[in-house]
């Protein structure tokens, strides 16, 4: 006798399963997670790497492009009863209108964040295996993800009240305009009500400015959810206030919602050379290929007297004993995904702030000469040798200046070592000033 297996009863699937699973809502999710990580891919280099330019790229592009596209989203969901004509059909259920609310509302608004974090976490990644130093600032991203629910949410309120099908995408277009006016009006207190943070990546935010813009919009959608499904509209005023608390608070402190990043305050340097070579803290990975690209100039100064104590990174003034660093903060350019692209023109730009640290410009011919022949010295010009053949093919004043340059270069590496670094000694104590009598003839 065969004995038959007793099935267990299966648990009925919730109800809401099949909006979280098929639908709109996933869509939804997909196209923000498309949107942003187009937006961010097409400006890559000019943000990965470093942990700063991460956070204001993946902000700006879930502001002003994620904010729209949850509002539309939010929009066309809340409008589905009236596409459907459903809506006299749903009044009559046992749930209450506040539950029937979130239960349409909340899976958007679930997939839409969802989508922003993956577009959010996916930048962070490309920025891990190349960053420059810093650290991620995760709370940017967290907050943003609240602000787009919110935006969904306040969107389907939209959907519900408005019975037409255009009004998803001009809500969408209404939004983005806000949005752009609010935060590039800077002249006005209404600037920093605006969710898109106006900083540098040397500035963060204050601890206090993400809760308080969560409760500013926050509130504003709960009000309009509880004024538009709640049983009781009169709790609408508890988040309204709460809101408008916010918004006070944020208008009141104007230009106080950013600060000095304690990072970037702060260089790492490399007393092994001379001159030392000091970056600012955010790039401090970078500091081993810096080195690195500078180690022909640093080497042929050794021992030379007269020269400024450090290449220094810094935000602030400069102290007499320091010379520039070149730029490494506009990613995208000398730097880009960790890397410096050419560490030959880096080397000669800072060749070139050594030599050239005087507010003028020596246009006589032997100083400028000997200034040739020092800057081909320290670290050539990439572009030296194309120019020399530009001026053997020219007139004869560029031939004369091709053929006191030559010499000149020639005059300083037939010198010997010792009596090379005293020139330079000399030729280092007059490299601040104007006087072209006071430069050792070569």
């Amino acid at each position: 006798m065969t004995l038959l297996a007793e099935r267990r009863p299966t648990r009925p699937a919730h109800p809401l399963r099949p909006e979280y699973r098929r639908g709109f809502a996933p869509l939804a999710g997909a196209a923000v997670l498309v949107t942003l990580l187009v937006s961010l891919a097409i400006v890559a280099v000019t943000w990965q790497g470093g942990w700063a330019e991460t956070r204001d790229r993946a902000h700006f592009g879930a502001v002003l492009l994620g904010i729209p596209l949850a509002l539309a989203a939010g929009c066309w969901q809340g409008g589905r009863e009236h596409r459907r004509g459903t809506g006299e059909l749903l009044r009559t259920s046992v749930r209450g209108s506040l539950s029937r609310f979130l239960a349409a509302a909340l899976p958007v608004a679930a997939w839409v964040v969802a989508g922003h974090l993956a577009a959010a976490g996916l930048a962070l990644l490309a920025t891990w295996y190349c960053a420059t130093g810093d650290s991620p600032y995760l709370v940017v991203p967290l907050t943003d993800a609240v602000l787009l629910g919110c935006a969904a949410l306040a969107g389907h309120v939209v959907g519900r009240v408005v019975p037409w099908r255009l009004a998803a995408p001009l809500l969408a277009i209404g939004g983005y305009v806000v949005l752009g006016v609010l935060s590039y009006d800077h002249r006005g207190a209404l600037s920093h009500l605006s969710p898109l943070l106006d900083s540098w990546p040397e500035e963060v935010q204050v601890w206090w400015r993400p809760p308080a813009m969560t409760a500013w919009l926050g509130g504003l959608t709960l009000a309009a959810v509880l004024a538009h499904a709640a049983r009781r509209r009169a709790t609408a005023l508890l988040p309204l206030v709460a809101a408008t608390a916010a918004a006070v608070l944020l208008t009141q402190t104007g230009e106080g919602l950013t600060r000095p990043n304690p990072v970037s305050l702060r260089q790492v340097c490399d007393t092994s050379t001379t001159p030392q070579i000091c970056v600012n803290a955010r790039y401090e990975k970078l500091l081993p290929q810096i080195t690195d690209a500078l180690s022909g100039l640093t080497g042929r100064l050794e021992g030379v007297r007269n020269v400024p104590v450090r290449f220094a990174d810094g935000r602030g003034p400069q102290r007499a004993d320091e010379v520039g660093l070149p730029s490494v903060d506009s990613l995208g350019w000398s730097v880009v995904r960790g890397r410096l692209v050419d560490p030959e023109r880096f080397a000669w730009e800072a060749g070139m702030a050594l030599v050239g640290r005087g507010d003028c410009s020596r246009t006589e011919p032997e100083p400028a000469a000997t200034d040739a022949a020092v800057e081909h010295y320290l670290a050539p010009s990439p572009t030296e040798a194309y120019f020399d053949r530009l001026d053997a093919r020219g007139d004869a004043e560029s031939r004369a200046g091709l053929k006191a340059r030559q010499e000149a270069r020639a005059r300083l590496l037939a010198m010997d070592e010792e009596r090379r670094r005293e020139w330079l000694s000399e030729y280092f104590a007059t490299a601040t000033g104007c006087d072209a009598s006071g430069v050792p003839a070569l």
